[in-house]
């Protein structure tokens, strides 16, 4: 019966193993490497990913890295290419072949048909010397000494390298677009990664109630207006201009020192010259600023003036946090 101990050194051999095997990948990376880049870079067509097995699954992968940092690509699975999807290859795209081995049956069928039409073709395999790796214009070494599994059979470090130098190709790739976190976002709109590139505090601000008062406001009506405008706060302002901030913990804490507060106002308990954010700031710059400083709310200005809250909640409805 295994015991816990017995798995968590298994699991730590299998993790041990693979880093090893990734770092050594480092050693195998030649001009083959950069002029497959290159390659791809000037490419006027996509780039076209296949494999079959684990390999075609590693493949669909790598299509997702590169189409969202900006390298159009497409998934061919290698054995429906050789039953019609080789329509799915273009005169001026780049095509990936993906096999540890480099000697499949399919892949063996596959390359000849894709080298009949001038396509150019880079592998990425485990051996250089395979059919696979004597027909491509460029090989990609994903040499592995074993995999994982204890039998060197499930393709576990095998497929992790494969990974790594597709994200080796892709983060390439990326410099040498300039791809920015702007173009990244554009990308990823829907997705929390997206928003903390392109959500700007008035996006949210804009939605939000706007309270305020002024100085010399009563502590009965500045009450009803946190109340009202439901954000535990509210600006103090002078001309459109903040001057203080007065929070639910302000109230409380007048409460506890003062029994009669009809004489006071909003300017006697008010903190002068909160924290503040400009409205064209990222969503995510405001949530930094909150996480510094142990606060929910933020004032928000625009071109000097006031121009609403944002509050901790809004950002974790948006996924920032």
């Amino acid at each position: 019966m295994n015991s816990k101990n017995s798995i968590t050194q298994t699991a730590k051999l299998t993790i041990n193993t693979e880093s090893q095997a990734i770092s050594n990948l480092a050693n195998l990376i030649t001009d083959d490497f950069a002029d497959a880049v290159q390659l791809i870079y000037n490419s006027k067509g996509r780039v076209i990913i296949t494999g079959i097995g684990k390999s075609a699954i590693i493949a669909n992968k790598i299509v997702a890295t590169l189409n969202s940092t900006g390298t159009p690509s497409v998934f061919m699975h290698a054995a429906d290419a050789i039953h019609g999807d080789l329509g799915l290859i273009l005169k001026d795209d780049v095509v990936i072949c993906i096999s540890k081995s480099g000697n499949t049956p399919e892949i063996k069928v596959l390359v000849p048909l894709i080298k009949s039409a001038n396509n150019k073709m880079i592998a990425i395999t485990g051996n250089e010397d395979s059919f696979l790796g004597q027909h491509a214009d460029f090989i990609l070494n994903a040499y592995v000494e074993k995999e994982a599994c204890p039998n060197n059979l499930a393709p576990t470090t095998s497929t992790t390298a494969q990974l790594v130098i597709g994200d080796a190709l892709a983060v390439c790739l990326l410099e040498l677009r300039g791809f920015s976190s702007n173009d990244f976002a554009k990308y990823h709109p829907g997705g929390a990664l997206g928003k903390k590139l392109y959500l700007r505090v008035q996006d949210i601000s804009s939605v939000n109630e706007k309270p305020k008062v002024i100085p010399s406001t009563n502590i009965k009506d500045v009450i009803i207006e946190i109340t009202e405008k439901m954000l535990g706060v509210t600006a103090v302002v002078e001309n459109d201009e903040i001057t203080g901030i007065i929070t639910d913990g302000d109230l409380r804490r007048m409460l506890s020192k003062v029994d009669d507060f009809s004489s006071l106002t909003a300017k006697d308990i008010m903190s002068a010259n909160p924290k503040r954010i400009n409205a064209d700031a990222m969503a995510i710059e405001a949530l930094e600023v909150m996480e510094t400083n142990g606060i929910s709310q933020l004032l928000v200005e625009e071109n000097g003036k006031y121009a609403g809250v944002i509050h901790l909640h809004d950002l974790i409805k948006e996924g920032i946090i």
